[in-house]
């Protein structure tokens, strides 16, 4: 058996990824916000269990809709 985690691939769960140290200022920047202001997600959610997450990373969601198309969330990542 391989300790390795792999990619969640569902219907129902949208592609999550970790935003570089770079593109997570930019976003912060952009939008004057702080990481405290971000909707929260858990380290342990099994969406995000296959990438190398550390509280205070941020994560980016790609959500498809029939309405608008394609919507995109930002989740701070937080401890249990």
């Amino acid at each position: 058996m391989s300790d390795k985690k792999e990619k969640v691939e569902h219907e129902f769960i949208p592609e999550h990824n970790k935003l570089s140290e770079k593109d997570a200022k930019a976003l912060m920047a952009n939008y004057s916000i702080t990481l405290r202001e971000l909707p929260k997600i858990f380290i342990s959610d099994p969406a995000i269990s296959h990438l190398d997450v550390k509280e205070g990373d941020i994560i980016k969601i790609k959500r498809s809709s029939r309405t608008a198309g394609e919507t995109v969330f930002y989740r701070g990542v937080m401890k249990d």
